[in-house]
């Protein structure tokens, strides 16, 4: 079986027989990876508390002959410590660890899907907001090819008068091709601003009734995508 090493992020853990621990990781080299650590669940485990989800470590693994490898060595790269001290930014970090979890392919290398990541938790770190979540949703959707048009009506490319998101539509409507889901004046601002890259702007402001319109949105819109809900999602709101 061939070693490698790859760095990644521990998306989500599973226990398998009563010491060992299947752990899913998204890789920079070999996109999603699931793999065997034996021996993790016992107090004495060389690597047990390193891999834990959000955990950013560089791996060394054996690969199997089927999909599963096996973990022989991990190095922390990052823990995120922050995120475990606190409830919220935990919340909106697992969220995101599903949601990649949902969009990545098993041993399908896609390093911006790896980067993102990456940067998504650092932002749960910095930003104590709850539009760090949103944001890294409407990123992903972007990477994949589906963002949404919010600069401007998907009918009549009307930049103004801006009143409803449309998902089949993939974007915003004017008022006089009104279809969708309402919103404020003031949602459809902070849409153009994380959509723009203006993400800090975004982040800087005081929440408001705005600030939960784009939370459900960016989330529906990410579920409406994968065709399927996101656990993570319907815990946070119940948060």
């Amino acid at each position: 079986m061939p070693l490698y090493r790859d760095v990644g992020v521990v998306l989500r853990t599973y226990k398998l027989g009563e010491a060992d621990r299947i752990v899913v990781l998204c890789t920079q080299g070999r996109g999603k990876v699931r793999a065997v650590a034996k021996g993790v669940r016992k107090t004495n485990s060389k690597f047990g508390s390193r891999l834990e989800p959000t955990s950013h470590v560089l791996v060394q693994m054996h690969e199997g002959r089927g999909e599963l490898h096996t973990v022989t060595q991990a190095e922390l790269v990052e823990t995120f410590d922050p995120l475990r001290r606190d409830l919220e930014r935990l919340s909106r970090a697992v969220a995101m660890l599903e949601a990649v979890d949902q969009m990545s392919q098993e041993g399908e290398g896609d390093p911006s899907l790896y980067e993102m990541l990456v940067k998504g938790l650092r932002a749960c770190v910095a930003w104590d907001s709850p539009l760090v979540g949103p944001s890294f949703f409407l990123r992903l959707l972007e990477s994949d090819g589906v963002g949404l048009i919010v600069d401007h009506c998907v009918v009549c490319d009307r930049a103004d008068d801006l009143v409803t998101l449309d998902l089949d539509s993939g974007g915003l409507r004017c008022g006089e091709h009104r279809e969708g889901v309402a919103l404020s004046r003031e949602a459809v601002l902070l849409l153009q601003l994380m959509s723009g890259g203006r993400i800090s702007q975004a982040l800087s402001l005081p929440v408001g009734a705005a600030t939960w319109e784009v939370d459900h949105l960016a989330g529906l819109a990410l579920e409406t995508h994968l065709g399927r809900r996101l656990r993570a999602l319907r815990l946070l709101d119940g948060a």
